[in-house]
């Protein structure tokens, strides 16, 4: 397979949202990706198709130069290098994103907003490939804890968490506002401790070599 992941740009923001739509459609109102991408608590991560473009058209945005300059002097303070080829490379334009995945940091904990796959494409291990990418760069980032919420009714998530070493630590009752259902409370602590670092290598290795993604794909 060809899928790679990368840092999410503004020409993204099309796709990202459609397929937020797909996943969460009775969710409202929906993210303001366009918003969420000038909030530096915020970091969103793309999974691409290397072989495919999208058939949308490409548009153009002008940098903005004084965001551009408040995040290089972010990086600076916090002694953050790029890690994702987004950061490294101009945009090579339309590429075909096949799913997203976003968390904010505060002080030292990192909390999973949203992931999600196009529907053609799930159960490819694209989830686990951005859940990784989320770990891997929230690590840098030097985050020592990771949260989410997760609704009741959905096993399949709850499964992957669970086998990623997080651990249900509450429950929000009524939490989703579509149908009040509830949402599973799920966290890991210490994610930059030498246990967790090597059950994540494990898993990184385990994943590639079931879906033939090479680790170099995901890393810097």
């Amino acid at each position: 397979m060809s899928y790679y992941v990368r840092l999410m740009r503004r020409e993204d923001i099309a796709q990202v949202t459609e397929i937020d739509r797909g996943a969460f459609p009775t969710e409202w109102p929906p993210v303001d990706y366009e918003r969420e991408l000038q909030n530096w608590l915020a970091h969103y991560i793309v999974a691409c198709d290397d072989n495919e473009m999208s058939d949308e058209p490409e548009v153009t945005v002008a940098p903005d130069k004084g965001l551009s300059k408040l995040a290089s002097r972010l990086r600076r303070l916090f002694n953050y290098e790029p890690s994702f080829p987004s950061e490294l490379l101009p945009s090579p334009g339309r590429q075909y994103i096949l799913g997203f995945a976003g968390f904010w940091i505060m002080a030292d904990e990192a909390h999973i907003t949203n992931i999600a796959v196009r529907e053609t494409h799930r159960h490819q291990g694209i989830g686990e490939l951005l859940l990784i990418s989320m770990v891997d760069l929230a690590t840098r980032l030097n985050a020592g804890k990771f949260t989410l919420e997760v609704r009741a009714s959905n096993i399949a998530a709850q499964s992957l968490y669970y086998k990623y070493g997080f651990t249900q630590v509450g429950l929000r009752r009524g939490y989703y506002t579509d149908n009040k259902e509830d949402a599973i409370l799920m966290s890991i602590e210490n994610i930059t401790s030498a246990s967790c670092q090597s059950r994540l290598n494990q898993l990184k290795k385990a994943h590639s070599q079931k879906w033939g993604i090479a680790l170099n794909q995901v890393a810097r």
